[in-house]
């Protein structure tokens, strides 16, 4: 038995060594093979990363060059500024009422709307318009050159204020109001005294007012900060004479002799009343001189001779009276 059993074992020892020899070789071609995969699978890896890496630098550069391009196209937006933006515009056109409608259509497509309107003529019977607009901010710029361009420009006036702090400021008393507001109510519900609740109902509404009335000024605020106001203001351009013509005919001439004829009455009229009074005056002395003055002046009665040692003296010629005069006149001829 132990013969057979060792010469079964020196059979096998062959067998045992030809497997492991196959298990070997097994094994050496499976490592061969897992490390060109895993050296084929890294380099692959490496590849995709380097790709990735190129197209991310790429997109990366690109983007650079269109964000430098965007910003050389437009001025960096602001955030967090907060500018109220007002502007005044005088315009003259040669027709006002479609000056007024091209303005009209700029502001409504730039999402605006049209304010207060004032249309009227001047001295010469040439209209005039003014009228407010409100433009958003971003189309504001946009707005200026279009109803710059409706005609010839006149003046111009931009303004522009930073309200940052005031925007700042006032949307922290909204939140402190109204927590404080919710702190007032929220006692009122925990009180049970009606002195309590009387008291405390007092401060809510006075707290309460407090805050509407920055609710209304961060709501004006809001508004001002986010519309721009532009007064644009359209006068009528004087019409032109044709050429060769230089303005003036018979009409022209006989309309403008009728107004100076009319000025030359008024002148007049004018000097007669301020000399009425003084004529008045001069006229009511004279009146006075004939009709009481000089009758008394000529019934005097004539003076009497001087006496002296030698006689009477002769009267005055010019003192005597008409009637004795011409009496010794008669006497003398008979």
């Amino acid at each position: 038995m132990h013969v057979s059993g060792s010469r079964t074992a020196a059979r096998l020892r062959p067998l045992h060594a030809l497997a492991l020899l196959l298990l070997a070789a097994a094994l050496a071609l499976t490592g061969c093979s897992g490390a060109n995969s895993s050296s084929d699978s890294g380099d692959g890896d490496k590849a995709a990363a380097g790709g990735k890496a190129a197209s991310r630098e790429k997109g990366a550069a690109d983007g650079a060059s269109d964000s430098g391009k965007s910003s050389a196209r437009k001025p960096p937006r602001l955030t967090g500024v907060h500018i109220i933006r007002t502007a005044s515009l005088s315009v003259r056109v040669k027709d006002v009422p479609d000056a007024l409608d091209r303005a009209r259509t700029a502001t409504e497509d730039a999402g605006g709307y049209v304010g207060n309107e004032t249309t009227d003529r001047d001295g010469d019977g040439r209209e005039r318009t003014r009228v407010t607009l409100r433009v958003p901010q971003e189309s504001y710029e946009e707005v200026i050159g279009q109803l710059a361009g409706t005609g010839r420009l006149l003046s111009r006036n931009v303004t522009a204020k930073d309200v940052t702090d005031q925007v700042v400021d006032v949307d922290s008393r909204v939140a402190s109001q109204r927590a404080s507001v919710a702190r007032v109510r929220e006692l009122m519900d925990r009180a049970t005294k009606l002195s309590d609740v009387v008291t405390l109902e007092g401060e809510l509404s006075s707290r309460e007012s407090e805050l509407e009335a920055l609710l209304a000024q961060q709501a004006s605020l809001k508004d001002r900060t986010t519309m721009a106001t532009i007064t644009l203001s359209l006068s009528q351009a004087p019409v032109k004479a044709a050429d060769g013509d230089d303005g003036t005919g018979f009409t022209d001439a006989l309309s403008g002799g009728w107004n100076a004829f009319v000025t030359f009455l008024k002148w007049i009229g004018i000097v007669l009343a301020a000399v009425l009074p003084f004529a008045a005056l001069v006229a009511l002395s004279a009146l006075v001189w004939l009709r009481v003055v000089r009758p008394r002046l000529s019934r005097r009665p004539a003076p009497r001779p001087v006496h002296t040692a030698l006689g009477p003296l002769p009267a005055h010629p010019r003192s005597e009276p008409d009637e004795p005069k011409e009496q010794d006149e008669h006497d003398e001829q008979d």
